[in-house]
């Protein structure tokens, strides 16, 4: 429980005290025109005054690594700042308005540059090596502060990287512990209540340790986390060393804390009391957190350090969370994150015996609510520390450590320009509009209003604000309740209005959602057994032919058994569906609407089991079923509303003359679906045609005709009429070709191969008997063979970790997917290297195991055809990786990543579409060349480009012609009504799917005029 309200006026009132202290004090440390920190600060301040300047210093400041030449710095620097030109002091104007800039003055630019850059980043950046952070550590000391180590670098993609971050932190305990456990003694940073405390302290992020870290499988994490953290933590304890878990995004915390919780609870390391972990109060949940983590210390019998710390990752987890329609994870208030800071100092203090409080804090205010509330509560000065960065708030510093208190330094190392990555946060803090630095020492408010109680007046003390519904983006607000967890019953809307925000892709970091999908899966297993018949015109209807549908993880696993139809069947079908045609017709738009919103709502309540028969029948992972029925989802509502919005009336009447312009359906359609999207692009197909009034016979891929058996019972739950709907699985030159050669079917909807799609509108377009009245309509998409192009200039971190997952997400099976990377030759090496250790660390495996990265591909033909690419690959370029299945092989479609580097920009491994996990690498000498050979194919679908250059991603929107452009994003994954999908040239015939126009596809325009005048009279107009 939390203190009385005696108690908390009391520390108030101490708080006001001490806090003004701190700011009678704070002048004495700051620093004087002539040193190089006070030119520093006023930089800082320059650039905070205009948020739109700060913007284009930053991201200047954060590409700064990527360039190599004195060209490339100088060229980016303009084209960061010229965008801001006039907000610019008048020295930096005339600076960057030189007309001649000639190689030797651009050799300058650059060099100053740099050096500035570097100047600035040593500021925040203890040391580039051992040697610097130990001259860095002793400066702290005999300042009278304790430091903790923070090892700079780029994101570990690769197994391989994880090793090299677990050497670098067993090399730097090994080479800073001996030097500094010789230093003099310090009691004031070297002991505490309980006896002395470690000299060194390192501060480790666990995705550092693991380059799969995901909260998916908690298992797999744990295990591979857990065998390099117990490696740390033994070197740790032989150097009487301290060690300090991070926190990062809000999706790896309830599995740092499990991991931790779980290691600790060892044996081995359970009595260990140097360890500490971080709770970052800006969340919502971190006094839920706190509580659990102070029940478990209290279990453990040893108690473990707590640093308390705002959060650096905000802007993140508010626009992730908003994006994604989940609830926001973090307080949308300033004032709230403060007070949960301090109600969570309170927590701390109050249970330091199992929980030891380190306050994270550069404000004045939180900081003199600790000392109130550690003096209230009787805690010595010793028995809790603060904690705060390297190069910021020296005067604050300075004045904690006069008053007797323990400080640690965080001090980051590592090289200067790989640092940079860091020093931007730093930055963005500093400079932010809710920045306490900001506020005090640039905007110079009174210590009155900085001391001010967070809690606003107007909020009751009665009142528990922390338990206030979280924030959300206003659609979601609108449409998702509480994230719809475990996709429960949503009550249907009472009104008719053509509204649309996308389903909420499903969060696994939550347990409740992986036990769901796990519970999905045992209940499906049990169902194997089952036979679908054909369903025409209500009715189901079982044929002489059948089939079995496998597993493509376990082929010898019968997923169930589908009877095929035969060309009886399909002139069947299309007599029922023209049957139900005009009163489907006549039902009007809205009617038709509720039925596909029924359907979704149906979907929303079989979620997880539409998203099992996926993973067992199409071999897809987790994320990629629950997304796909997602989106399915999504299609019936956004067609649902498309259609309300284009049955409205439209017309220009004139005196005595009305007009009205309206669209018709066009009549039956045939809906061909592939099976690498099995229920979401069936579903957009046939959803798109049933919202305009057409009846539909569909014809699943074959691989997928368990899938499409279940959407049709979605449908007949949504209790659609009989005949507007029928189910007809089979073989595509018998059931498709029939469907395509029928008379009265006027509209086709296909995706698939090129060559099928091609014969498609080929036979379409003949005139195909008696009774066609009337030319066949085709939509058609045809696939692609898309390209990511890399900068000289990107972001590897991003880079590679998108190509990998464009590439060999669903193993390729993606018409999307990136099947070349084109990357610019001054990273290519680097590049390459890279995304073949990151390739190599994803785990291949059965779809149903949540630590499968790539699984199966869809049968013996689709392995066979891949295996012929590989062969070829070998032949056209250089194999730089090949990922073994071992015994997997003999279990299923198995297929490793491949990719092949150095192929020509015509070899047919560049040209022809693979649909696998296969990619050519190809290099380019400049973007001139890498655009060339991006657009040198039949396809046009997807394609993307990583750069920090505006004026080469300016360049590529308008050159890089593909139907879907992507821009430092992987190019797979569109979301209907964000990016409509769909292509040109050989990839596509029609408008995109999930886009405004796509259902103009499946109606016809008319008009009506009716002259109203009579006997020189009319009626006023409607």
């Amino acid at each position: 429980a939390d203190l009385s309200s005696a108690d908390l006026a009391a520390i108030e009132r101490r708080t006001q005290e001490v806090g003004r202290y701190l700011f009678s004090h704070l002048h004495e440390s700051r620093p004087h025109v002539w040193q190089r920190r006070w030119w520093a600060d006023r930089i800082m301040a320059w650039s905070m005054r205009d948020e739109a300047l700060k913007a284009e210093l930053f991201r200047f400041v954060d590409v700064l690594p990527m360039l190599s030449s004195s060209d490339a710095v100088s060229h980016h620097l303009h084209e960061y700042l010229g965008r801001v030109r006039e907000r610019l002091p008048t020295a930096a104007r005339v600076a960057l308005g030189l007309s001649r800039r000639t190689k030797f003055t651009r050799a300058i630019e650059a060099h100053a540059t740099k050096l500035g850059a570097m100047d600035f980043a040593r500021r925040f950046i203890a040391g580039a090596n051992t040697r610097e952070v130990l001259a860095a550590a002793e400066r702290e000391r005999r300042l009278r502060r304790g430091f903790t180590l923070d090892i700079l670098g780029e994101a570990v993609t690769s197994e391989k990287e994880a090793d090299q971050y677990l050497a670098a932190y067993i090399d730097l305990l090994e080479a800073v512990a001996p030097v500094a456990n010789q230093w003099p003694a310090e009691p004031q940073i070297d002991d505490d209540t309980a006896g002395g405390i470690p000299r060194v302290n390192l501060s480790i992020k666990l995705s550092a340790l693991d380059s799969q870290f995901d909260a998916i499988d908690p298992a797999g994490a744990c295990q591979r986390v857990g065998a390099r953290l117990r490696r740390l933590l033994r070197v740790a304890r032989d150097h009487r060393a301290f060690i300090n878990i991070d926190m990062e995004s809000f999706d790896k915390k309830d599995l740092t804390l499990n991991i931790f919780q779980a290691i600790l609870m060892e044996d081995e390391f359970r009595a260990q009391p140097h360890i500490g972990i971080v709770i970052q109060c800006y969340l919502r949940d971190a006094a839920r957190d706190l509580r659990t983590l102070r029940d478990w210390a209290a279990l453990r019998g040893t108690p473990v350090w707590v640093r308390l710390v705002k959060g650096a990752y905000w802007d993140y987890e508010t626009i992730h969370a908003q994006a994604n329609g989940w609830p926001v994870p973090v307080w949308q208030k300033k004032w709230q994150s403060d007070a949960n800071f301090e109600w969570a100092t309170r927590f701390v203090m109050q249970h330091e015996k199992h929980l030891r409080p380190a306050l994270g804090t550069h404000n004045v205010r939180s900081i003199a609510h600790g000392i109130a509330v550690a003096e209230h509560l009787g805690l010595p000065k010793n028995g809790f520390e603060f904690q705060m960065l390297y190069g910021m708030a020296d005067a604050e510093k300075q004045t904690l450590v006069d008053l007797g208190h323990r400080l640690r330094i965080y001090m980051p190392y590592g090289e200067l320009i790989p640092g940079m990555a860091y020093l931007v946060r730093r930055l963005l803090e500093n400079t932010s509009n809710e920045s306490f630095l900001r506020a005090g020492f640039v905007e110079r408010r009174s210590p009155d209003e900085l001391l001010q109680n967070p809690i606003p007046p107007s909020v009751s003390p009665a009142t528990n604000w922390r338990d206030a519904p979280a924030e959300t983006s206003p659609t979601e607000a609108e449409s998702t309740p509480d994230q719809r967890t475990l996709h429960e019953d949503v009550p249907m809307t009472s009104e008719m209005q053509a509204t649309f925000s996308n389903e909420p892709p499903i969060d696994f970091a939550q347990d409740e959602q992986r036990q769901a999908m796990q519970n999905a899966l045992a209940d499906v297993r049990g169902r194997f057994t089952q036979r679908y018949p054909l369903v025409i015109d209500g009715q189901p209807i079982e044929s002489d032919s059948r089939a079995t549908s496998c597993d493509p993880s376990q082929k010898d696993r019968v997923v169930g058994e589908v009877f095929y139809a035969e060309p009886k069947h399909v002139a069947t079908a299309v007599a029922a569906a023209q049957a139900a045609w005009l009163a489907w017709w006549s039902l009007g738009a809205e009617a038709r609407a509720e039925y596909l919103r029924r359907a979704a709502d149906v979907m929303r309540r079989r979620f997880f089991e539409l998203a099992a028969w996926e993973v067992y029948e199409c071999g897809k992972g987790w994320r990629e079923a629950t997304n796909d029925v997602c989106e399915a989802i999504d299609f019936c509502e956004y067609y649902a509303a498309g259609a309300i919005e284009l049955a409205r009336p439209r017309g220009a009447d004139a005196p005595g003359e009305e007009n009205r312009f309206e669209y018709i359906p066009r009549g039956v359609t045939a809906v061909i679906s592939p099976w690498n999207f099995p229920l979401a692009i069936l579903t957009g197909m046939t959803a798109a045609a049933l919202a305009t009034g057409n009846p539909v016979v569909m014809k699943p891929a074959e691989q997928a005709s368990i899938i499409a058996a279940k959407l049709m019972e979605v449908f007949e739950a949504a209790q659609l009429p009989a005949g507007v709907l029928n189910y007809l699985p089979g073989r595509g030159e018998v059931v498709g070709a029939a469907l395509v050669a029928h008379p009265q079917v006027v509209t086709i909807a296909f995706t698939g191969s090129r060559p099928v799609g091609l014969a498609i509108n080929a036979q379409a377009a003949a005139v195909s008997g008696q009774g066609m009245r009337f030319v066949k309509q085709v939509i058609a998409e045809m696939g692609g063979k898309n390209a990511i192009i890399v900068d000289a200039d990107a972001d590897l971190d991003e880079a590679v970790l998108g190509v990998m997952k464009s590439a060999f997400g669903f193993q390729g099976q993606k018409c999307s997917a990136c099947s070349r990377a084109i990357i610019l030759a001054p990273v290519y090496d680097a590049f390459l290297a890279r995304l073949v250790e990151a390739t190599r660390s994803l785990q291949v495996g059965p779809a149903d195991d949540p630590a499968t990265s790539v699984g199966p591909v869809i049968d013996d033909e689709a392995l066979q055809k891949i295996r012929d690419y590989i062969a070829l690959g070998r032949r056209e370029g250089r194999e730089v990786l090949a990922v073994d299945v071992g015994n997997l092989a003999n279990r299923g479609y198995f297929v490793g990543p491949h990719i092949f580097a150095d192929v020509s920009p015509t070899a047919r491994l560049a040209q022809e579409e693979i649909f696998g996990p296969v990619l050519a690498v190809i290099r380019a000498e400049n973007l001139d060349q890498a655009v060339s050979i991006a657009n040198g194919t039949d396809y046009a679908l997807t394609g993307g480009f990583y750069s920090r250059s505006p004026a080469n991603l300016e360049r590529i929107k308008r050159e890089l012609l593909v139907g879907n452009l992507y821009l430092n994003r992987p190019i797979t994954g569109a979301l209907v009504g964000r990016q409509p999908f769909g292509g040109f040239k050989m990839s596509g015939i029609g408008s995109k799917a999930g886009g405004a126009d796509y259902l103009l596809h499946f109606v016809l325009p008319r008009t009506i005029t009716e002259n109203t005048l009579r006997r020189g009279f009319a009626p006023p107009p409607t």
